[in-house]
């Protein structure tokens, strides 16, 4: 009786020829597969390990892998313990060879890839013949060959009993190779451990298949980048071809303005020098950080840009090589930062170029929406001291005196400066507000049309996720739901802060850490950023939180406040929820009672429905008007709590009917997004 120690079981294995009668199937547990064969078995534990499973070697020299041994074991190797195979690109559920480049495979898989490796090709083409892609086109839409990782699709392909997919051209590739864009090294063929881009395309394949690689000089060649084509010709990026120069040789495209050490195509006619992937970059594009279509230049000079800085990553764009260009408005962007992601832009021909940006230009000088009822001249200037707005009905007033606490009908925010009157009724517009555009290009969402604006509406802003009232800018493309509030609709790619001494620039995904006004972490959101400090604001944080509001716990205007010079500890609470309150972060004060709070206690979510504004329920007979109740709480009459924050009370006075804002049925639609916006009463 043949008897196996083995590293993976405490006890001895037992060998089994398979030949037995027994009903039971057992699965090994290297593998997962059913054993159908000889195994060795250990059967007061039930541990099975198939024959080829037991007799794995522990430590292997993969050819594919030079530099480390793949060592086997019976898990995964990760803290998280979830381990994909590199071959298969399947989960290891098993046993797994695993190596620190962060290398892992099925055991079977293992073996198969080494198999492939040291089987001659012509003699695995003669066992599995060649199959044509023609004769099974849909079923293959999908499959990628082993080795380059492309599509099987319009190649002969071979498909071993192993169970991986092959192009019979990737069966002849030599495994070490010389080449002229690294000439102190061969390449070998090796799978791509460590994840470097191929020089030639900067493209980073990920987990499967195999390259060319120089461990020692880290230099990685994709499968079909290793002969790249001599002459590319793109008539509609550039009038001339391109030929390839494959040199050892340092430059800067001039289509992107970046590094280049290796292959580069040259126009000889223009003296350019590109990366591949450069010449088929799209020459006129519509992006999200830019009003206006913008085109691609080889250089721009001086006078036709007002600032060198791009407006993603913030760096200096190089004038003399390649960027995206506005010339209306002397905007200038890197070319990739205008093309990082597929989400931000795309590609136009060069007549939608024109069209698009003429009638773009039109939306940008198109008269405010009002028409002008009484004006007169101040020095030499004349001011609209009464118009007629599309918003309202009655004529309004231009007044300069703020007593009350009147909030825009537009924007919803407290009115402290200049601003539109209604003598008729309760209906207020920020001068600012009043001279909206009625179509506005929106930079904070990717639309290729620009949003038309539409008032007395209650809507969940598509770039700030802040429910509001008032004014919204909607895209009218059928069936798309995106509306902004005014605040984002007059969205900046910089900005200053009250609580910080320099400029602050966004950046739609952050670099990490923490926000200065709220203190949570800045995550992945969008943040305006002080490019000399580590200070960071979330974009919700500047655009959401007004300079001055009121509160019911207290009488006075409250102001935010950014810094708290009380260094005694004892001050540090909130006077609204009594709990303690951090020293660092943004908060609201009133000078006068000495009042503080912190800024989401003051500022809620519901800060933009506006109180006074009347909607119409389906669920209830008579108009309901936004309330906060101060002193007198009544019960909801859905949930049967008091209503303390913002509720709908009915306005007629004999029917008492008061419920939560958030217990209303419009509310429940916007939130759960069957609905994208709700019309207000206006009368």
């Amino acid at each position: 009786m043949e008897v196996l120690p083995h590293f993976s079981h405490v006890h001895p294995l037992v060998f089994n020829d398979g030949r037995s009668h027994e009903s039971e199937e057992v699965y090994c547990c290297a593998c997962g597969e059913l054993v159908s064969g000889p195994r060795f078995s250990c059967v007061d534990c039930g541990f099975h390990l198939d024959k080829n499973c037991a007799e794995a070697p522990v430590e292997m020299n993969h050819p594919f892998h030079r530099q480390h041994n793949l060592k086997l074991m019976t898990s995964s190797p990760y803290v998280e313990g979830n381990t994909i195979c590199n071959f298969c690109n399947n989960r290891c559920e098993k046993f797994v060879y695993h190596c620190s480049c962060n290398l892992d495979f099925h055991i079977k898989c293992a073996f198969l890839s080494y198999k492939f490796l040291v089987k001659d090709s012509r003699e695995l083409v003669l066992q599995d013949k060649p199959i044509s892609s023609e004769c099974h086109s849909q079923e293959l839409n999908r499959v990628l060959c082993f080795a380059c990782q492309k599509s099987l699709l319009g190649s002969d392909y071979i498909s071993p009993d192993s169970g991986f997919y092959l192009h019979k051209k990737c069966s002849d590739l030599p495994l070490e190779i010389s080449h002229l864009s690294h000439r102190h090294h061969s390449l070998l063929l090796q799978f791509n451990s460590d994840h470097l881009p191929c020089k030639i395309c900067f493209e980073i394949q990920l987990h499967r298949g195999l390259v060319y690689c120089c461990s020692i000089c880290k230099f990685v060649l994709h499968i079909e980048c290793v002969s790249p084509p001599p002459i590319i010709e793109d008539p509609s990026t550039h009038e001339h071809p391109f030929t390839r120069c494959l040199r050892e040789l340092s430059f800067n495209c001039d289509v992107c303005g970046t590094l280049g050490n290796y292959v580069s195509y040259n126009c000889s006619t223009c003296s350019l020098m590109v990366h591949k992937k450069c010449i088929s970059l799209p020459r006129f594009i519509k992006s999200l950080w830019h009003d206006h279509p913008i085109s691609h230049k080889y250089f721009v000079v001086d006078n036709e840009c007002t600032t060198h800085d791009c407006p993603v990553c913030h760096e200096e764009v190089n004038m003399a090589c390649g960027s995206y260009n506005c010339s209306k408005c002397k905007f200038i962007i890197h070319v990739n930062c205008a093309l990082q992601d597929a989400q931000w832009y795309f590609k136009i021909s060069k007549d939608d170029f024109d069209k698009l940006l003429n009638a773009m230009l039109e939306v940008g000088t198109m008269n405010p929406i009002f028409s002008v009822r009484n004006m007169i001249k101040v020095g030499e200037k004349m001011i609209n001291m009464e118009i007629e707005h599309f918003s309202h009905q009655h004529n309004l007033l231009l007044s300069d005196e703020v007593k009350e606490r009147r909030y825009c009908d537009g924007c919803s925010q407290l009115i402290l400066t200049s601003f539109y009157c209604c003598l008729e009724c309760d209906f207020f517009l920020h001068k600012s507000c009043a001279e909206l555009p009625r179509k506005k290009q929106i930079r904070g969402i990717f639309h290729q049309d620009p949003f038309v604006l539409t008032p007395n509406c209650i809507f969940i802003c598509s770039v700030c996720h802040v429910l509001s009232s008032g004014f919204a800018y909607k895209c009218e493309v059928y069936l798309c739901k995106d509306h902004t509030c005014v605040r984002c609709a007059e969205f900046a790619f910089s900005c200053t802060s009250g609580g910080h001494q320099h400029l602050l620039l966004f950046y739609r995904r952050s670099l990490g850490g923490y926000c200065n006004a709220c203190g949570l972490s800045t995550g992945t959101h969008s943040v305006y950023r002080c490019k000399a400090c580590n200070f960071n604001v979330h974009y919700e944080c500047v655009t959401s939180l007004p300079q001055t509001t009121w509160h019911k716990s207290d009488r006075h205007c409250l102001i935010l406040t950014y810094h708290e010079d009380n260094d005694y500890s004892q001050y540090h609470y909130c006077d609204v929820c009594e709990k303690e309150r951090s020293p660092n972060t943004w908060f609201y004060h009133c000078p006068i009672c000495d009042n503080s709070a912190h800024a989401s206690c003051v500022s809620r979510r519901d800060r933009f429905l506006k109180r006074g504004r009347k909607i119409r329920e389906s669920d209830h007979p008579h108009t309901l008007m936004f309330v906060e109740k101060v002193y007198d709480y009544p019960e909801c009459h859905k949930c049967g709590h008091r209503c303390m924050d913002l509720a709908l009370e009915c306005l007629d006075a004999e029917c008492k009917y008061i419920i939560h804002w958030k217990c209303s049925t419009t509310f429940q639609l916007l939130q759960n997004g069957i609905i994208d916006t709700v019309a207000l009463t206006v009368n």
